[in-house]
């Protein structure tokens, strides 16, 4: 199995501690190409369903169904970043951003990583 650079995968993140994020979410794949096919792990941002929160804030990037090809709207928590295993991730990919905005989120993980 082959993981790229801007699909979206759902993956169990439990277990977890404190205020990280925990169970079947999406994670939208950072890590480049050339990363996710050495046996390493694959660099993401967790997200969650964008009713889940009210307010826009500058760490996040809200993503509509048509930009993603997930069935509801997803918020990515750029501040929530995180290294898996590959064998977390199922088989196929849940959905892929277009390049514009995987384009928005890499803005806003530089943000929050003061890069």
């Amino acid at each position: 199995m082959v993981i790229h650079r801007g699909e979206i995968y759902f993956v169990d993140l439990s277990p977890v501690t404190g205020r990280e994020q925990a169970g079947q979410r999406p994670v939208l794949v950072l890590s480049v190409d050339s990363i996710n096919k050495l046996p390493l792990v694959v660099t993401v941002v967790v997200g969650t369903k964008g009713k889940n929160v009210s307010r826009d804030y500058p760490t996040n990037v809200r993503i509509s169904p048509e930009d993603s090809g997930l069935p509801v709207e997803t918020m990515f928590l750029c501040f929530q970043i995180r290294s898996l295993d590959s064998k977390r991730f199922p088989e196929k990919p849940a959905g892929k951003l277009s390049d514009k905005s995987l384009k928005s989120i890499e803005m806003v993980v530089r943000h929050c990583l003061g890069l």
